[in-house]
């Protein structure tokens, strides 16, 4: 993995000493693979002053997306195509390395609105709250053309969370969230794990920021799928890719990992 150098004369970002919110410095990454047109429409959303930095993962994309973002300004890292997980830990790294406190994650196609990013991080800079989930089912939330099959799984999925852990969970699969990275110092979370490269690792962290009792919240957010049919709005494969989500809370709950 790489990270590729960006012209100083394209920097979009606050500069640095000057955070965006003070005493903070927010990161917000996005990883993405082939989401080229996706990206171009997502672009002009990333304005300056919503957080210090964002950042984009390349997972191995073979078509124009990262050129776009790096003729708009926006850093980009690359990697292999490994998986989500792998891309997250990426833009970790890249925060731990840069001097960042709370990472913001969003979906590298398009579906979260950076204008919500403030609802993410109130909790944490202004509550002392350690991790925010992002729902598109509290009031004031809404997820304009979601799929009723989507609607189904994200039900199920979130339901079996709650079993599991016994904790309060409406949104699991939405992806817009922020969390303080000073959870990756805690001995209890492990993320550099290797079977943590895929979907897995969203739903590693999540397990353990509820069960560790670190202080959790959920904020309503926007998740817009396209209006158009046959448009495809995800690139999670049913079973499979839901397996990947459920497979920590199995694992972790049986204690067969950590």
């Amino acid at each position: 993995m790489s990270e590729v150098a960006q012209p100083a004369a394209a920097s979009r970002q606050v500069p640095a000493g000057s955070p965006v919110y003070p005493g903070h410095r927010v990161l917000a990454m996005f990883a993405f693979w082939n989401e080229g047109s996706k990206l171009q429409q997502m672009i002009p959303r990333l304005r300056p002053g919503l957080v210090d930095q964002f950042v984009a993962v390349n997972d191995g994309s073979t078509d124009d997306g990262p050129a776009l973002l790096r003729n708009a300004g926006i850093r980009v890292l690359d990697q292999a195509h490994v998986g989500a997980g792998a891309a997250i830990k990426t833009a970790v790294r890249y925060a731990l390395a840069s001097g960042f406190d709370i990472l913001v994650l969003m979906a590298g196609n398009n579906k979260d609105n950076p204008e919500e990013i403030p609802r993410l991080l109130e909790p944490i800079v202004a509550r002392g709250y350690d991790y925010v989930q992002g729902s598109r089912f509290l009031p004031g939330g809404s997820s304009p053309h979601l799929p009723a099959f989507r609607w189904l799984a994200i039900k199920l999925l979130s339901a079996v969370f709650r079993l599991y852990s016994w904790k309060r969970c409406t949104d699991l699969t939405n992806g817009f969230r922020a969390y303080r990275l000073s959870l990756f110092s805690d001995p209890r979370i492990n993320i550099w794990q290797d079977w943590l490269d895929q979907y897995e690792y969203e739903y590693y962290v999540h397990w353990k920021a509820y069960t560790l009792r670190y202080k959790v919240t959920e904020v309503p957010v926007t998740k817009s799928y396209p209006a158009q049919k046959g448009v495809a709005y995800s690139k999670i494969r049913p079973f499979t890719g839901w397996w990947q989500m459920l497979r920590p809370f199995v694992l972790l709950g049986l204690g067969l990992r950590k």
